[in-house]
Protein backbone atom coordinates (compact mmCIF):
# COMPACT_ATOMS: atom_id res chain seq x y z
CA UNK A 1 0.00 0.00 0.00
CA UNK A 2 1.53 3.40 -0.96
CA UNK A 3 2.36 5.85 1.80
CA UNK A 4 0.01 8.79 1.50
CA UNK A 5 -0.09 12.44 2.54
CA UNK A 6 -3.36 14.40 2.17
CA UNK A 7 -3.26 18.20 1.82
CA UNK A 8 -5.78 20.96 2.36
CA UNK A 9 -5.20 24.72 2.24
CA UNK A 10 -6.66 28.06 1.23
CA UNK A 11 -3.91 28.58 -1.35
CA UNK A 12 -6.01 27.78 -4.46
CA UNK A 13 -4.18 26.88 -7.69
CA UNK A 14 -3.77 30.46 -8.88
CA UNK A 15 -0.05 30.55 -8.09
CA UNK A 16 2.75 28.18 -7.15
CA UNK A 17 2.31 27.59 -3.41
CA UNK A 18 0.68 24.17 -3.75
CA UNK A 19 3.28 22.90 -6.21
CA UNK A 20 6.09 24.17 -3.96
CA UNK A 21 4.71 22.12 -1.05
CA UNK A 22 4.53 19.07 -3.29
CA UNK A 23 8.12 19.61 -4.36
CA UNK A 24 9.28 19.50 -0.74
CA UNK A 25 7.33 16.27 -0.20
CA UNK A 26 8.96 14.66 -3.22
CA UNK A 27 12.42 15.73 -2.03
CA UNK A 28 11.75 13.97 1.26
CA UNK A 29 10.43 10.81 -0.44
CA UNK A 30 9.75 10.61 -4.19
CA UNK A 31 7.46 7.62 -3.64
CA UNK A 32 4.99 9.39 -1.36
CA UNK A 33 1.48 9.58 -2.81
CA UNK A 34 0.04 13.11 -2.61
CA UNK A 35 -3.74 13.54 -2.47
CA UNK A 36 -5.67 16.80 -2.27
CA UNK A 37 -8.54 17.15 0.14
CA UNK A 38 -9.01 20.67 -1.22
CA UNK A 39 -7.06 23.86 -1.82
CA UNK A 40 -10.25 25.89 -2.09
CA UNK A 41 -10.93 26.57 1.58
CA UNK A 42 -12.11 30.21 1.71
CA UNK A 43 -9.10 32.33 2.55
CA UNK A 44 -8.35 32.60 6.28
CA UNK A 45 -11.41 30.42 7.09
CA UNK A 46 -10.15 28.24 9.93
CA UNK A 47 -13.68 27.07 10.77
CA UNK A 48 -14.07 25.52 7.31
CA UNK A 49 -10.64 23.90 7.56
CA UNK A 50 -11.67 22.31 10.84
CA UNK A 51 -14.95 21.00 9.44
CA UNK A 52 -13.44 19.61 6.22
CA UNK A 53 -11.05 17.46 8.22
CA UNK A 54 -14.00 16.10 10.20
CA UNK A 55 -15.83 15.44 6.93
CA UNK A 56 -12.98 13.50 5.31
CA UNK A 57 -10.57 11.97 7.86
CA UNK A 58 -12.83 9.05 8.94
CA UNK A 59 -12.89 7.65 5.39
CA UNK A 60 -9.10 7.27 5.15
CA UNK A 61 -7.04 4.31 6.37
CA UNK A 62 -5.45 4.41 9.79
CA UNK A 63 -2.00 5.97 9.63
CA UNK A 64 -2.81 8.47 6.88
CA UNK A 65 -1.07 11.83 7.40
CA UNK A 66 -3.10 15.00 6.79
CA UNK A 67 -1.53 18.44 6.33
CA UNK A 68 -3.87 21.40 6.83
CA UNK A 69 -2.58 24.89 6.07
CA UNK A 70 -5.11 27.65 6.67
CA UNK A 71 -2.84 29.92 8.62
CA UNK A 72 -3.65 33.64 8.88
CA UNK A 73 -1.26 33.81 11.86
CA UNK A 74 1.74 32.42 9.97
CA UNK A 75 5.04 33.67 11.40
CA UNK A 76 3.50 34.80 14.70
CA UNK A 77 3.69 33.19 18.14
CA UNK A 78 1.01 30.61 17.29
CA UNK A 79 2.27 27.04 17.66
CA UNK A 80 2.88 24.54 14.89
CA UNK A 81 1.65 21.12 15.93
CA UNK A 82 1.07 17.49 15.07
CA UNK A 83 -1.94 15.64 16.44
CA UNK A 84 -2.56 11.91 16.63
CA UNK A 85 -6.27 11.10 16.58
CA UNK A 86 -7.96 8.29 18.48
CA UNK A 87 -8.72 6.77 15.07
CA UNK A 88 -5.00 6.48 14.31
CA UNK A 89 -4.68 9.35 11.82
CA UNK A 90 -2.07 12.12 12.03
CA UNK A 91 -2.78 15.81 11.40
CA UNK A 92 -0.06 18.42 10.86
CA UNK A 93 -1.41 21.96 11.25
CA UNK A 94 -1.00 25.35 12.85
CA UNK A 95 -2.51 25.32 16.32
CA UNK A 96 -5.21 27.86 15.49
CA UNK A 97 -8.46 25.95 16.17
CA UNK A 98 -8.15 23.75 13.06
CA UNK A 99 -8.35 20.68 15.34
CA UNK A 100 -11.75 21.65 16.77
CA UNK A 101 -14.09 19.26 14.93
CA UNK A 102 -11.64 16.36 14.95
CA UNK A 103 -11.18 16.72 18.71
CA UNK A 104 -14.95 16.76 19.22
CA UNK A 105 -16.10 14.00 16.90
CA UNK A 106 -13.08 11.66 16.65
CA UNK A 107 -10.94 12.56 19.65
CA UNK A 108 -7.26 13.37 20.02
CA UNK A 109 -4.85 10.94 21.59
CA UNK A 110 -2.02 13.45 21.82
CA UNK A 111 -0.87 16.81 20.44
CA UNK A 112 2.81 17.70 20.10
CA UNK A 113 4.48 20.99 19.25
CA UNK A 114 6.74 20.91 16.20
CA UNK A 115 10.26 21.98 17.28
CA UNK A 116 11.28 25.33 15.81
CA UNK A 117 14.47 23.81 14.40
CA UNK A 118 12.58 21.22 12.34
CA UNK A 119 12.45 23.08 9.03
CA UNK A 120 13.02 22.27 5.38
CA UNK A 121 16.44 23.45 4.23
CA UNK A 122 15.01 26.02 1.84
CA UNK A 123 17.33 28.53 0.15
CA UNK A 124 14.72 31.16 1.02
CA UNK A 125 14.51 32.10 4.69
CA UNK A 126 11.00 33.42 5.28
CA UNK A 127 8.39 33.52 8.03
CA UNK A 128 5.39 33.49 5.68
CA UNK A 129 5.45 30.02 4.05
CA UNK A 130 5.20 27.43 6.80
CA UNK A 131 3.05 25.31 4.50
CA UNK A 132 6.19 24.55 2.52
CA UNK A 133 8.93 24.85 5.13
CA UNK A 134 7.21 23.35 8.19
CA UNK A 135 3.88 21.59 7.68
CA UNK A 136 4.48 19.99 4.28
CA UNK A 137 8.02 19.02 5.29
CA UNK A 138 7.07 17.50 8.66
CA UNK A 139 4.06 15.77 7.10
CA UNK A 140 6.35 14.15 4.53
CA UNK A 141 8.82 13.03 7.21
CA UNK A 142 5.97 11.41 9.14
CA UNK A 143 4.27 9.84 6.12
CA UNK A 144 7.55 8.37 4.84
CA UNK A 145 8.48 6.97 8.25
CA UNK A 146 11.68 9.04 8.52
CA UNK A 147 10.48 10.40 11.84
CA UNK A 148 8.01 9.03 14.37
CA UNK A 149 5.27 11.01 16.04
CA UNK A 150 6.88 10.44 19.44
CA UNK A 151 10.17 11.93 18.21
CA UNK A 152 8.62 15.35 17.73
CA UNK A 153 8.43 18.06 20.38
CA UNK A 154 6.81 17.95 23.80
CA UNK A 155 3.14 16.94 24.16
CA UNK A 156 0.71 19.56 25.42
CA UNK A 157 -3.03 19.75 26.13
CA UNK A 158 -4.02 23.41 25.79
CA UNK A 159 -4.46 23.37 22.01
CA UNK A 160 -6.74 26.02 20.52
CA UNK A 161 -10.38 25.18 19.72
CA UNK A 162 -13.67 26.85 18.91
CA UNK A 163 -16.58 26.41 21.32
CA UNK A 164 -18.94 24.19 19.33
CA UNK A 165 -22.63 24.93 19.73
CA UNK A 166 -24.48 21.68 20.45
CA UNK A 167 -27.68 20.92 18.58
CA UNK A 168 -30.67 20.42 20.85
CA UNK A 169 -34.38 19.60 20.96
CA UNK A 170 -36.70 22.25 22.40
CA UNK A 171 -40.19 20.76 22.89
CA UNK A 172 -41.47 20.63 19.28
CA UNK A 173 -38.48 22.04 17.40
CA UNK A 174 -34.88 21.25 16.51
CA UNK A 175 -32.25 23.92 17.16
CA UNK A 176 -28.73 23.99 15.80
CA UNK A 177 -26.39 26.00 13.63
CA UNK A 178 -25.63 26.31 9.94
CA UNK A 179 -22.37 24.44 10.42
CA UNK A 180 -20.92 24.56 6.91
CA UNK A 181 -21.76 25.65 3.39
CA UNK A 182 -21.40 23.58 0.25
CA UNK A 183 -19.88 26.30 -1.94
CA UNK A 184 -20.11 24.36 -5.19
CA UNK A 185 -23.78 23.39 -5.09
CA UNK A 186 -24.91 26.13 -2.72
CA UNK A 187 -26.35 23.96 0.05
CA UNK A 188 -26.38 24.76 3.78
CA UNK A 189 -25.54 21.94 6.19
CA UNK A 190 -26.67 21.98 9.80
CA UNK A 191 -25.33 20.12 12.83
CA UNK A 192 -28.76 18.58 13.56
CA UNK A 193 -28.83 14.76 13.28
CA UNK A 194 -31.51 13.36 10.99
CA UNK A 195 -32.35 10.79 13.68
CA UNK A 196 -33.90 13.56 15.76
CA UNK A 197 -36.67 14.40 13.29
CA UNK A 198 -39.09 11.73 14.51
CA UNK A 199 -38.78 13.03 18.07
CA UNK A 200 -40.51 16.23 16.97
CA UNK A 201 -42.98 14.51 14.65
CA UNK A 202 -41.21 15.19 11.33
CA UNK A 203 -41.28 12.50 8.62
CA UNK A 204 -40.20 12.48 5.00
CA UNK A 205 -42.66 14.43 2.78
CA UNK A 206 -43.78 16.65 5.67
CA UNK A 207 -43.59 20.43 5.37
CA UNK A 208 -41.26 22.08 7.87
CA UNK A 209 -40.88 25.63 9.12
CA UNK A 210 -37.34 27.00 8.92
CA UNK A 211 -36.15 30.03 10.91
CA UNK A 212 -32.52 31.10 10.47
CA UNK A 213 -30.94 33.78 12.65
CA UNK A 214 -27.66 35.65 12.37
CA UNK A 215 -27.09 36.29 16.07
CA UNK A 216 -30.35 38.04 17.05
CA UNK A 217 -31.38 39.04 13.51
CA UNK A 218 -34.00 36.89 11.77
CA UNK A 219 -32.34 36.24 8.41
CA UNK A 220 -34.84 33.83 6.86
CA UNK A 221 -38.29 32.31 7.41
CA UNK A 222 -39.32 29.57 5.03
CA UNK A 223 -41.60 26.55 4.69
CA UNK A 224 -40.11 23.68 2.69
CA UNK A 225 -40.75 19.96 2.22
CA UNK A 226 -38.52 17.36 3.86
CA UNK A 227 -37.28 14.88 1.27
CA UNK A 228 -34.60 12.19 1.04
CA UNK A 229 -32.89 13.99 -1.83
CA UNK A 230 -32.93 17.11 -4.00
CA UNK A 231 -34.83 15.34 -6.76
CA UNK A 232 -37.85 15.07 -4.49
CA UNK A 233 -38.84 18.60 -5.52
CA UNK A 234 -39.03 20.45 -8.82
CA UNK A 235 -36.06 22.35 -10.22
CA UNK A 236 -35.57 25.69 -8.41
CA UNK A 237 -37.64 24.58 -5.42
CA UNK A 238 -36.22 24.62 -1.90
CA UNK A 239 -35.99 21.41 0.14
CA UNK A 240 -34.70 20.07 3.45
CA UNK A 241 -32.85 16.79 3.03
CA UNK A 242 -30.52 14.37 4.81
CA UNK A 243 -26.88 15.02 3.86
CA UNK A 244 -24.06 12.49 3.59
CA UNK A 245 -23.07 12.95 7.25
CA UNK A 246 -26.67 12.17 8.32
CA UNK A 247 -27.44 15.73 9.33
CA UNK A 248 -30.23 17.98 8.08
CA UNK A 249 -29.39 20.32 5.21
CA UNK A 250 -31.11 22.86 2.96
CA UNK A 251 -30.88 23.14 -0.80
CA UNK A 252 -32.58 24.41 -3.92
CA UNK A 253 -32.80 21.74 -6.59
CA UNK A 254 -30.22 22.66 -9.26
CA UNK A 255 -29.69 26.12 -7.79
CA UNK A 256 -27.94 27.78 -4.83
CA UNK A 257 -29.80 28.02 -1.53
CA UNK A 258 -27.04 30.05 0.13
CA UNK A 259 -26.82 32.61 -2.67
CA UNK A 260 -30.58 32.91 -3.06
CA UNK A 261 -31.18 33.54 0.65
CA UNK A 262 -27.79 35.06 1.61
CA UNK A 263 -27.01 32.45 4.26
CA UNK A 264 -23.61 32.03 5.89
CA UNK A 265 -22.09 29.56 8.33
CA UNK A 266 -20.68 29.24 11.80
CA UNK A 267 -21.66 29.64 15.46
CA UNK A 268 -23.45 32.97 14.81
CA UNK A 269 -25.92 31.32 12.39
CA UNK A 270 -28.67 29.57 14.37
CA UNK A 271 -31.39 27.46 12.73
CA UNK A 272 -34.73 26.34 14.17
CA UNK A 273 -36.77 23.59 12.48
CA UNK A 274 -40.26 22.34 13.33
CA UNK A 275 -43.15 20.64 11.61
CA UNK A 276 -45.28 23.19 9.77
CA UNK A 277 -48.53 23.95 11.57
CA UNK A 278 -50.13 25.38 8.44
CA UNK A 279 -49.74 25.26 4.65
Amino acid sequence: MPKTIVFQSDFTYKEGAVAAMYGVVKQVDPDLEIIDLTHEIPKFDIWSASFRLHQVVPFWPKGTVFVSVVDPGVGTARKACVAKTKSGHVIVTPDNRTLTHIAKFIGLEEVREIPTQLRFASPYKTAVFHGRDVFGYVGALLASGQIEFEELGEPYQDYQAYVLEEARIEVDKLVGIVEILDPNFGNAWTNIPITWTKQVGIEFNDLVEIDIYEKERLALQLIVPYKATFGGVHVNEAVMYANELECLALAINQNSFINTYHIHQGPDWCICIKKASYV
